[in-house]
């Protein structure tokens, strides 16, 4: 049963979620969470790999601060959003749901609460902190449903540079991941031959991290809460 929304209803991406959000919206502008930050921490088998050879995604982990896109959904849509949201991101349990202050950056200076989902850190996907080339390894090696993890990472980088959102590590991790994806990304291409990067480097050792059979099981209950679905 569909639950009807009274109001918007406003949504904090920092990942695919700034380019690719999927969803009908009002409004969109660039936004700050304090008190959370960016980084591929979450060990991917579904949209950015498989349990065979998993990749990594973005999560919200505690600390610092995280500079993204919040987007106002209108009350009647916002019911059909929060299930769409739900069917894409709840597949695992990796992320909880949290209602966070976000300070919009459109000249108004106003602070809304956003809906964003944040890393559960018990959770055995969640990989921490992780050196640079692990990471960058792990990314360019990986291949899931929603398509190559290079261009997922290359996809990102490009929508913080356009929006001017300097992210450092990020960018050192195109150039670990793929040297020439990084110049691709300078010159303003969008597209790399991630399945031949993939391929050329299937012969390395694999560092990634997976999840122990069955144990995603116990933190599906926030799909069936949420009426989610595991895809």
């Amino acid at each position: 049963m569909t639950v009807a929304v009274a109001h918007d209803v406003w949504i904090f991406g920092y990942g695919s979620l700034m380019w690719r959000p999927g969803f009908a919206h009002l409004e969109a502008c660039r936004a700050r969470l304090d008190g959370y930050h960016r980084a591929f921490c979450i060990s991917s088998t579904h949209h950015r790999g498989t349990a065979a050879r998993p990749g990594l995604v973005l999560g919200l982990d505690r600390g610092g601060a995280c500079e993204g896109v919040a987007y106002r959904v209108a009350a009647v849509e916002a019911a059909a959003v929060l299930t769409y949201l739900r069917r894409r991101e709840l597949i695992s349990g990796v992320y909880r749901e949290g209602q966070v202050p976000v300070l919009l950056r459109d000249g108004s200076h106003r602070t809304v609460t956003a809906l964003a989902y944040i890393v559960e850190r018990c959770h055995p996907s969640y990989i921490g902190r992780q050196p640079l080339k692990v990471l960058a390894h792990q990314i360019r090696g990986a291949c899931g449903v929603s398509g190559d993890n290079l261009d997922y990472l290359l996809a990102t980088v490009q929508h913080l540079t356009t929006s001017g959102i300097r992210e450092p590590d990020l960018v050192r991790l195109v150039a670990l991941a793929a040297p020439h994806a990084a110049n691709l990304l300078r010159a303003g291409h969008t597209s790399v031959s991630a399945a031949a990067i993939r391929r050329a480097t299937a012969h390395l050792p694999d560092p990634a991290v997976r999840m122990r059979r069955g144990d995603r099981m116990r933190f599906l209950y926030r799909v069936r809460l949420n009426g989610g679905t595991d895809s």
